[in-house]
């Protein structure tokens, strides 16, 4: 079984982000959910997103790399949006078996360096998300990291949600879930 450090979105550590995490945990796996906001969680995108400007993205992504500390070098990084930000640095930058970027994917070049042609990854999102899909969106970034992988693979689902995992909040899609946690689980199975 894998074990798997998994950062939050912007909205914080909510309900639905744990539940994510308890999926992975009934198929056996280990599952580290850092709280990168100190127990706050935020009702809307925009005031999440406020709260990590306030604290500060570079103290974010510290605290995203601190929260691998003492963690086997056999990690899966992962993480939903902002949380992709600690999950895609750590990825590059140390060794893991492999990373799962939820909603998110950042130009490697802005983490050092080229995409570890060795470390496989899945990056999933809706296709007409404007955070993901739009120009200046995430779309072209998640193309290069899954054409320099030697085992890469992008999930675009249909509609335009951005959190659409999180059980907890309006964007929730339960099919587009149900299919999101179903590949993670067949990409966790053979790390």
């Amino acid at each position: 079984m894998a074990e798997v450090l998994l950062f939050h979105h912007a909205q914080g550590l909510t309900p639905g982000v744990l539940a994510f995490a308890g999926e992975l945990r009934e198929a056996g796996h280990t599952v580290h959910t850092p709280d990168l906001y100190d127990g706050h969680t935020f009702e809307s995108l925009d005031e999440g997103m406020a709260y990590a400007k306030q604290v500060g993205f570079d103290t974010l992504l510290h605290n995203g790399v601190a929260a691998a500390d003492g963690l086997a070098e056999t990690v899966v990084y992962a993480g939903f949006s902002l949380g992709g930000m600690p999950a895609q640095l750590l990825a590059q930058t140390r060794p893991g078996r492999g990373a799962l970027l939820f909603h998110t994917s950042i130009t490697p070049e802005e983490f050092g360096g080229a995409w570890p042609a060795g470390l496989p990854v899945q990056i999933h999102a809706m296709e007409a998300d404007p955070f993901f899909a739009e120009e200046g969106g995430d779309i072209d970034a998640a193309r290069a990291i899954v054409a320099a992988a030697d085992s890469g693979e992008l999930f675009l689902y249909p509609g335009d949600q951005h959190l659409f995992t999180d059980s907890s909040l309006p964007a929730y899609d339960k099919t587009a879930s149900e299919q999101v946690l179903r590949r993670t689980l067949e990409f966790l199975a053979t790390r």
